[in-house]
């Protein structure tokens, strides 16, 4: 299986098709695939604004397509992971279609693309990051008295799909309870606001909460320093896949990619990868850049304004200034949350490889406490599970 490491996103030289409107249907539209939610979609015309801002004289056309992963609303995403299948629930199907042609390139949140991508697909590049954090969402009733995790009434109901939030929660509000909520964010914002709804909050991510131009449920938002919650890896960035054969969409997008959120995401794949965990694996990070001239964090401040489509109004410079560190930190907790290690590195990385070698040393640095072992006891708990649903056990 070929991974995403540095050779997958280097993009050849070549000379992309330049046209001139009444030219422009010399060649054919640019397929993008997504998953067929609204906020997929929302994400795929962002990407397709960017390309036509690049290359107005192409044509470009939207494929939504019901991925696996969306047609089980119920089953929850824990159980749905222990199949071999489980990595490409969001991605199989599309997938599938970029090999055959059907499609020309697929956006997909960063955080759904397993870190092993089938042969002969890469990705592409990698778009500007989204404020990352994942955010509480206070049911309504009680929004005037609770806005913080810590001001929840005692034995509080938390939706959340994510074992790797709940776990976090676990280990920092014993006293709060978990219930697993599926459904897109407008469902889930509608489960919580139900009279009858058993949730006092809801965890979401701010990335998509902000596309939708929903920012205004936020009642708060998580990091290290803020509530003790570290957000999934590649959170809040979309990732492009692409042919590995076709230079032409590669060099394209490279006018699109952030080299900034490249790196910084790179580097939480490679943690990811090293440890061999899933979508459904408690491993929490939190990457950001610091010092050099800017003197600030990029990725976890929220930017001040946002547009109707939440892109970012005061958008981030994009380029790394001499002297800026990458700063990442990370957390395995086990789902009791009981159990914990975490750790934090800060390095120059001044390269796709300078990423992924730190990503590698703080996973070594993370075993080296102990996570291999909480890991393994998690895979096997999820190996008897999978035996008992099949009646093997």
């Amino acid at each position: 299986m070929a991974s995403a490491t540095s050779s997958t996103l280097k993009t050849p030289s070549v000379s992309v098709p330049q046209t001139s409107t009444s030219a422009s249907t010399n060649f054919p539209p640019i397929k993008i695939g997504t998953r067929r939610s609204t906020l997929a979609q929302i994400q795929a015309r962002l990407v397709e604004k960017n390309l036509k801002d690049a290359y107005p004289d192409r044509k470009y056309a939207i494929h939504a397509i019901l991925a696996q992963g969306d047609k089980d609303k119920v089953t929850p995403l824990q159980q749905l992971s222990m199949g071999e299948n489980a990595k490409s629930l969001w991605t199989g199907e599309l997938e599938d279609m970029l090999l055959k042609g059907e499609l020309d390139m697929i956006v997909h949140c960063l955080k759904d693309m397993p870190t092993q991508l089938p042969p002969s697909l890469a990705i592409g590049c990698i778009c500007p990051r989204e404020d990352p954090r994942d955010v509480l969402v206070v049911s309504p009733r009680l929004t005037s008295i609770c806005k913080s995790l810590a001001t929840l009434p005692e034995g509080s109901t938390i939706g959340t799909s994510s074992i790797r939030r709940a776990a976090q929660l676990r280990r920092l509000y014993p006293t709060l309870k978990f219930a697993d909520v599926r459904g897109n964010v407008g469902t889930r914002l509608a489960k919580l606001d139900a009279e009858d709804s058993p949730f006092a909050a809801i965890i979401l991510a701010a990335a998509g909460l902000k596309r939708l131009g929903m920012g205004d449920r936020i009642t708060q938002y998580l990091s290290k320093d803020s509530g003790g919650m570290l957000y999934a890896v590649g959170q809040g960035a979309l990732a492009i896949e692409v042919r590995e054969d076709d230079a032409v969409v590669k060099e394209m997008l490279a006018e699109i990619g952030s080299e900034r959120t490249t790196r910084a995401c790179l580097a939480e794949r490679a943690l990811l990868r090293s440890l061999e965990g899933g979508c459904s694996v408690p491993i929490g990070v939190e990457t950001e850049w610091k010092g050099g001239k800017r003197g600030v964090a990029t990725g976890v401040e929220p930017a001040k304004e946002y547009g109707k489509d939440g892109k970012a109004i005061e958008e981030q410079d994009e380029e790394i200034k001499d002297g800026e560190e990458l700063v990442f930190r990370t957390i395995v907790v086990s789902v009791d949350g009981t159990e914990s290690v975490e750790t934090e590195m800060t390095r120059m990385v001044t390269s796709i490889a300078d990423a992924e070698a730190m990503g590698r040393d703080v996973a070594k640095a993370l075993v080296e406490k102990g996570a291999d072992k909480i890991l393994e006891k998690i895979n096997q708990e999820k190996q008897w599970a999978a035996k008992k649903a099949l009646g093997t056990n």
